[in-house]
């Protein structure tokens, strides 16, 4: 378990430094933060006086260096629109992400697993064509596409819920249910493969044939041994949620993390940007990490494997 542990860990670390090396080249080859921050018809001078300023007549390497060196000593740099220290203000807008994201991520689980083990139970029956009817609408309509018809219904039609902002627990409604409907298509259909997986396999058949009731078999062979495969899909759901909050922060103007990245983008704001991508990084790779190791504490099978 402690190698296993050590392997992940390290994978993690090389996750992380990957994601930080392509995130500082691909936003220096992107275009210049001078002319971006102070415009195309700024002097010369002025141009030039900015970019000594910030350290961008270096080499690159030199850039990059400085820059790791500086993360690993808690530096994240400085906001170029406003000269504030980038990384608490990446971290005020922590909160409102985490305020859509968990309970999405809880929505999704509460609605999806159940949904697909269901249909799983009632195989090519009208009620399994409809969860995955229902699936596959929910992952293929783009978030931007349910989150604007649902102000549209909700807030421009029927006037019962705000369309955007902060503020009551009523402004989370949307958002929410727009971060959650692609993932519970994503996570029924994955509950209902898992759990199809399981009834087929034999010693299902070997305790029905002993005589134990069907829901006995059900509740003591079947959802176990379906449910601990699913711990993966949460790994990739807290990813796919923290994503997907860039969209839906953007359509419903919620100050969160996602939002910031687009104002950052848009101004070429360039250590935000950084600072937003490896906390985005860091949060995903703990979640997956957290879930690789307890998949692996709970079946001894899936880290022999990892090893093979």
């Amino acid at each position: 378990m402690m190698s296993f542990a050590l392997t992940r860990l390290l994978r993690a670390f090389a996750t992380l430094m990957l994601v930080i090396t392509f995130a500082f080249s691909i936003l220096r080859l992107s275009g210049d933060p001078a002319i971006a921050v102070l415009g195309p018809m700024a002097p010369a001078a002025a141009l030039n006086a900015f970019r000594e300023a910030w350290g961008l007549t270096e080499p690159f390497w030199v850039q990059y260096s400085k820059y790791v060196l500086s993360i690993f000593a808690g530096d994240f740099g400085d906001s170029m629109r406003d000269g504030l220290p980038a990384l608490p203000l990446v971290l005020e807008r922590v909160p409102a992400t985490l305020s859509l994201t968990i309970p999405s991520l809880i929505l999704t689980l509460t609605i999806g697993i159940p949904a697909g083990i269901v249909a799983a139970l009632h195989r090519n029956s009208l009620l399994d064509r409809t969860v995955i009817l229902a699936a596959v609408a929910g992952f293929t309509v783009p978030s931007f596409v349910v989150g604007l018809v649902l102000v549209l219904i909700f807030s421009v039609t029927l006037g019962v819920l705000p369309s955007g902002g902060q503020g009551s627990w009523l402004h989370g409604v949307l958002p929410i249910i727009t971060m959650s409907t692609v993932s519970i298509g994503l996570v029924a259909r994955y509950s209902r493969s898992a759990m199809l997986e399981v009834l087929n396999a034999p010693y299902i058949r070997a305790a029905s044939a002993k005589g134990l009731k069907w829901r006995d078999v059900i509740r003591l062979h079947a959802l176990p041994n379906a449910i601990l495969p699913l711990l993966t899909i949460i790994g990739l759901m807290v990813g796919s949620l923290i994503a997907g909050s860039v969209v839906v922060e953007s359509i419903f103007s919620w100050p969160g993390m996602g939002r910031l990245l687009i104002i950052s983008v848009a101004a070429r704001d360039l250590a935000v940007v950084q600072c937003i991508l490896i906390l985005i990084t860091v949060l995903m790779v703990c979640a997956n990490l957290t879930v690789d190791l307890l998949q692996a504490w709970l079946d001894p099978k899936s880290r022999n494997k990892a090893h093979a």
